[in-house]
């Protein structure tokens, strides 16, 4: 069975609606097995679906035969839904491969078979990870990085919440003491959730404050630790000097840490998403994406680039604007939430 099919018989049948939904590709979270969760992502991707997925549905109906016009609009359709011109060539590449060898003609067949080709692009075939792996020694450490704007403090914020219900003690660490107001905006974020912080004064050394967070972590026995970081990327030289030097002094404490790098991008900028994930990737060590305020784009497909571009998983979405509405990201749930209308 294709995972077309496999997501259509796993949440469209209504006499399916309590089954657990079987997933070879993903590691779930527990947490998130529920029918609210489906209806999330089903609301969030509104957009994406009203914008990338009814052009699909009207391409279909355009057209009784599978020819070379039908292929030059498939391709434009999905260069405009931000899955990136390098990821779409090698997947027009294969789904003409796929007509000649198994003589498709009909366009509604072919259907199916895009949104299987597509998601083959993210899974590949490999189990990926896609939440965080707490250590048996606590505290876990998780970094964050990303440029301003994207809502890296935010999805902190969200992130503590999360884990704070689930029981954790989690401690928030205010390391970018480059941009004004970002350790009181963290520091919001930790009253607001009911979660304990720790930080300086603007201006002071991002490797001291994070020196004193960890220690106090270790000491305390906390959970998890989130730490925010500067995000200068116009200066990446000094951006990587001292994101090796937080590396490091984290390092110094809890060998092996940090134990997760989360990227934040925010999902309307679109390939200038892709970008910045490429440029982190050069200075430091990317574990996880978060994807920000996917609910606000008609772009859907920024999840396949960035999986295909630099190959690093998605492994939280923003699908709103509430404390609740960041989800782990489950590529089965995304797929029926994106072509629910096609299934």
């Amino acid at each position: 069975m294709g995972l077309f099919n496999k997501i259509k018989n796993a949440f469209s049948n209504d006499n399916k609606k309590n089954k657990q939904t079987e997933n070879i590709f993903i590691e779930k979270d527990s947490s998130i097995e529920n029918k609210s969760d489906v209806k999330r992502y089903e609301e969030g991707l509104t957009k994406s679906r009203e914008g990338f997925v009814s052009k699909l549905v009207n391409l279909s109906s355009k057209y009784q035969n599978i020819n070379n016009e039908y292929f030059d609009e498939l391709e434009e359709i999905l260069i405009m839904a931000d899955i990136g011109v390098n990821t779409v060539v090698k997947f027009m590449d294969r789904l003409r491969d796929r007509v000649r060898k198994e003589k498709i003609t009909d366009p509604e067949v072919l259907k199916e078979i895009i949104v299987d080709e597509l998601f083959i692009i993210y899974v590949n075939d490999s189990v990926l990870v896609n939440k965080i792996n707490f250590q048996e020694n606590r505290p876990t450490v998780v970094l964050f990085v990303g440029v301003n704007g994207v809502g890296k403090t935010t999805t902190i914020g969200k992130l503590a919440h999360k884990f704070k219900n689930q029981g954790k003690k989690v401690l928030l660490v205010g390391a970018d003491t480059f941009r004004a107001g970002a350790v009181l905006q963290l520091e919001d974020w930790a009253k607001k959730v009911d979660v304990d912080f720790y930080g300086k004064d603007q201006g002071a050394d991002p490797a001291s404050v994070v020196f004193d967070g960890v220690t106090k972590a270790k000491n305390e026995n906390y959970d998890l630790v989130f730490i925010d970081t500067a995000g200068r990327l116009q200066n990446k030289v000094n951006l990587m000097h001292e994101l090796e030097k937080i590396n490091k002094v984290i390092g110094n404490i809890i060998p092996d840490a940090p134990h997760e790098t989360l990227l934040v991008i925010d999902a309307t900028t679109g390939q200038n998403g892709i970008s910045q994930a490429k440029a982190f990737k050069e200075i430091t060590n990317i574990s996880g994406i978060v994807l920000t305020k996917l609910d606000g784009t008609a772009k859907g497909g920024i999840v396949l680039a960035i999986k295909e571009e630099v190959n690093i998983p998605v492994k939280y979405i923003g699908l709103g604007e509430t404390a609740d509405d960041l989800s782990v990201f489950d590529i089965e749930k995304y797929v029926y939430g994106l072509f629910k209308e096609m299934m």
